[in-house]
């Protein structure tokens, strides 16, 4: 998918939604929470927010203007384009944690699950296969009919496990790594780039950040403490902040002084 990642959990006294980083982001997605009011309480699922255009294929670019709104304009954009939450996986159900379960009884249970919501419910189960032609397929038509950025492998026997693990993997069009931010240039309230810390511990500048995705991560930046001074790899100078505030999800390009693009803010 090509959305917000997130988990929505219906507590005994209504719905919380949050981003993988742990930032709750309710009010952002407040259809997506009334929507989840119909799960029984307890019940905790990890999932995408998407939302999309009139013709079918799913916007990122709607999504993260949504994820930058205050609440009033997030509520309006609602009414233009209402969001859907694709619902990859069943963490808690209202008998209990099922993370330890194999997938395939997760799978069975969150189809159950949803089964019983509302028809025209946003909620919606992920569709999954186990025949490789049709995830072949899948993988070849969807991104250019309708946007999906590539597909998922998991293994049935395997227990959910947060972060990326060897029970599954990511085959996308465009190889994407989330990554720490460690800093940005600009003032906090308004960043230019962001410096992050790449898998192989290199220290880079990205690309000059989208105006939604620079309001969007300003939010976060501005909760850090006092500044500091660091240095990219490179030689820039850029503003710390705590590593662990944000995390980041970059499309990066293969040579040594890779070109490091922003995608969204995790």
């Amino acid at each position: 998918m090509d959305g917000h990642r997130m988990i929505m959990w219906r507590t005994g006294d209504g719905v919380r939604l949050r981003a993988r980083s742990g930032r709750d982001v309710t009010a952002a997605w407040g259809d997506l929470a009334l929507a989840g009011h119909h799960l029984p309480a307890g019940t905790v699922l990890d999932g995408e927010a998407v939302i999309t255009t009139e013709d079918g294929r799913i916007s990122f670019e709607a999504a993260q203007a949504r994820a930058a709104s205050s609440p009033t304009r997030a509520h309006r954009l609602a009414t233009q384009r209402p969001a859907h939450y694709i619902a990859f996986d069943a963490l808690r159900l209202s008998s209990g944690d099922v993370r330890p379960r194999p997938y395939s009884e997760r799978r069975a249970a969150l189809l159950n699950l949803l089964a019983e919501l509302p028809a025209n419910t946003p909620i919606q189960a992920a569709s999954a296969t186990t025949d490789r032609d049709t995830a072949l397929t899948w993988y070849n038509t969807l991104h250019t009919k309708h946007g999906v950025e590539g597909i998922v492998a998991k293994r049935n026997t395997s227990p959910y496990r947060a972060g990326r693990t060897g029970g599954w993997q990511k085959i996308r069009h465009a190889e994407t790594v989330d990554v720490d931010v460690i800093g940005c240039t600009g003032p906090k309230t308004r960043p230019r780039t962001l410096a992050v810390r790449l898998p192989n511990g290199r220290t880079a500048l990205t690309q000059t950040l989208s105006a939604p995705l620079a309001a969007q991560i300003a939010r976060v930046l501005v909760t850090a403490g006092p500044a500091e001074r660091g240095h990219a790899d490179t030689g820039e100078t850029y503003t710390r902040i705590p590593s662990g505030l944000a995390v980041v999800e970059i499309l990066a390009g293969t040579t040594r002084h890779a070109v490091v693009t922003p995608l969204r803010l995790r």
